[in-house]
Formats: structure tokens, C-alpha cells, sequence
């Protein structure tokens, strides 16, 4: 294979080196990362790379290491598409038989090969190493920002208004908040993408949605958010093409290139906001979910909130909606206390 060396090597000379066998010549920076963290450990426990314990190796990345339970899940997965790379290889077969007696005849050479081949395939196996991921019914509010109005009025004024970054950024947040939109569609707006109609309701258009699907998103009440874009373009001098661009020069000059997505998320997490004492970095998918959230609250029926965000899949909405303020969720008084609760206090 041309990542490894086994064309001008044995397996015999590479037993003690499983690296230069395993790892790619061209391995990108998180698989040297995760096979280099597998090396250390095959050395430290004295495990032999011909036979893994991926459920050992596991517990050590959860339990000594410390990582979550997604990152060990992604370590594993690389250690199983190398070794798998490596085990589709034609000279990793034949190189085998160098480990077996020369006196044993061919059948028992070639069985002890397969036996090889076979531990390394249960080893391999998910089913031997899974790993324990969490499911959590609820999430606390610093896990997933669903902003108040009051948050979410704060958040928008602090970019300011009196200078030309602050107009586009307070537009930004302002759509975000208003439409629900990703942060891809909102850097593929154009000027005429603006103002459509929807049964007679003034719409946003997303041309380039997620999955190529076009949709429209009524403004509804909302629709004050094109005065604040409206403000941007004028100050801006935008009269077609890209809504949102960014600056160079010392925030002096305006590309006339779109925004990236890079730098929407640099932009709304400039913005951090106090939050019961604590101060919050804001993402851009928070303030999705803010509207999703904010939408139910209102009344509006799931299905429209479905429509407007883009999904498919009604489940996917409701985790955008999320978990209703505890205060929703108390239950009223369906049962009556079997005794008097003034003589049992």
C-alpha cells in the first residue's frame, strides 16, 4: 500500500514499530493525534499491535485520559480504518507467514495466518469496544442557549449603531433572531432574496438551503428586522448581489466578496451576554433554536416552525424547540393528599 512501508520491509523488521505500518506517510493532523495516543498506550501496557484490546484502550481514554465519550468513539474509529486499510493490503497476508514455523507445512502456515486475520476482525468489532454515550431528557440552559426576549434584545444591542461594522452586525443577529435561518443561508443571501412573497406574506427567500432545498420564510411581525438591513445596505452602498460582507483594512474597507461562515461565527460570538450572573457565548445555532423555541411559545403550530426552519424531519424540529421552561412543565394538582397535610406538617 502506498502509506506504509511494507513493500520494502518485512512485517518481521516492523513488529517493534507498528507506527510506520499503521500510520499514513500522509495522515492528517487529528489521525496522527488519535494513532499517536493508541502508540503510547501499545507501548505503556505492552499490548501487542497484532492483537488489540480496543476495550481496554477505550476505558483508558474515558477513565485516564479524561475525554468524552464522542471523542473516544472517534479515536476508535481511527484505529479501526487503519488497521482495516492495512488488513485489505495483499502484502500484509504474505508478510504474516514470515511469523510462522518453517517446518510447519503449508496448510498449517496458512491456518495460523487466518487465525491472525480472524482475532484482528473480533478485535475490530464495535460490538467489542462500544462506548457508553449518555442520553441526557434534559439539558441544562448553558448547554443550549434558547434566548428570553429580553436576552435576546440585549444581545442585539450591543453591537451598536454608530459605526458600519455595528449596523451589519446588529442586522445579522437581528435576522438570525427573526427567521431562524443557518449560518450558510444567511451568507447566501442576495439583495433580491429579500423581499418575496408567500400567499400574499412578505417572505425571505433561501435559494441554497440545506440539502439544495428552497424554501420561503414569512416575516410575519418580524418583518421591522429589513429595517436594520435596509440600514446596512444604504450605509454599506449595497445595491445587488451579497447581503453580508466582510472587512479588511482595518475594518475600513468592504469585500465584495460574501461572508464566510467563519467569520458569521466569529461575529456572533463577539458578542457574549450575561445570563443569570454569568457571562454566555452566544452561538449561531442557538439563536436558531432561540427562534424555534420563542415560535412554540407563541402558539405557532409545529408544523409551520417545521417549514420555516427547513426540516424534513418533524423529530428535528422539536429538538430545536427543546425543553419547556420548568414552570410549563409543573404539574397541576391531579391528585389530592390521602391526610390532612396541616396535621402531618
Amino acid at each position: 500500500m502506498a502509506d506504509t512501508k511494507l513493500k520494502t520491509k518485512t512485517l518481521l523488521d516492523l513488529m517493534g514499530n507498528p507506527r510506520e505500518l499503521l500510520l499514513p506517510l500522509d495522515a492528517d493532523k487529528d489521525t496522527r493525534h488519535r494513532m499517536n495516543h493508541f502508540f503510547r498506550w501499545l507501548q505503556a501496557t505492552k499490548h501487542s499491535w497484532l492483537d488489540p484490546d480496543l476495550a481496554a484502550h477505550r476505558d483508558y481514554l474515558l477513565d485516564e485520559i479524561g475525554l468524552s465519550p464522542v471523542s473516544v468513539t472517534a479515536h476508535l474509529a481511527t484505529i479501526r480504518s487503519r488497521y482495516r486499510s492495512l488488513m485489505r493490503d495483499p502484502s500484509m497476508r504474505k508478510s504474516l507467514y514470515v511469523l510462522t514455523p518453517d517446518n510447519a507445512s503449508p496448510a498449517d502456515r496458512k491456518a495460523l495466518v487466518d487465525e491472525v486475520f480472524e482475532r484482528l476482525r473480533n478485535r475490530l468489532d464495535p460490538e467489542s469496544a462500544s462506548v457508553p454515550v449518555p442520553i441526557d431528557q434534559d439539558h441544562p440552559d448553558s448547554h443550549q442557549l434558547r434566548l428570553t426576549p429580553d436576552q435576546a434584545k440585549r444581545l442585539m444591542q450591543q453591537p451598536g449603531m454608530d459605526s458600519l461594522r455595528g449596523i451589519r452586525d446588529t442586522a445579522v443577529l437581528a435576522l438570525f433572531l427573526c427567521t431562524g435561518i443557518r449560518e450558510a443561508e444567511l451568507c447566501g443571501i442576495d439583495v433580491e432574496d429579500l423581499r418575496h412573497t408567500l400567499s400574499g406574506e412578505l417572505a425571505l427567500y433561501i435559494r441554497a438551503g440545506k440539502g439544495r432545498k428552497r424554501r420561503l420564510i414569512p416575516y410575519g411581525e418580524l418583518d421591522w428586522v429589513l429595517v436594520y438591513v435596509d440600514r446596512w445596505l444604504e450605509n454599506a452602498g449595497i445595491e445587488s448581489g451579497a447581503v453580508f460582507r466582510g472587512f479588511y483594512k482595518g475594518n475600513k474597507t468592504l469585500r465584495k466578496t460574501r461572508i464566510s461562515k467563519r467569520a458569521v461565527s466569529y461575529l456572533v460570538t463577539a458578542y457574549p451576554i450575561t445570563i443569570g450572573g454569568e457571562t454566555q457565548v452566544v452561538q449561531p445555532h442557538d439563536l436558531r433554536r432561540t427562534y424555534a423555541h420563542r415560535l412554540y411559545e407563541a402558539g405557532v403550530d409545529i408544523n409551520r416552525i417545521r417549514q420555516n426552519l427547513g426540516h424534513t424531519n418533524l423529530q428535528t424540529t422539536l429538538g430545536y424547540i427543546g425543553e419547556l421552561d420548568a414552570h410549563q412543565r409543573r404539574p397541576p394538582a391531579i391528585f389530592d393528599p390521602p391526610h390532612s397535610l396541616r396535621q402531618l406538617s
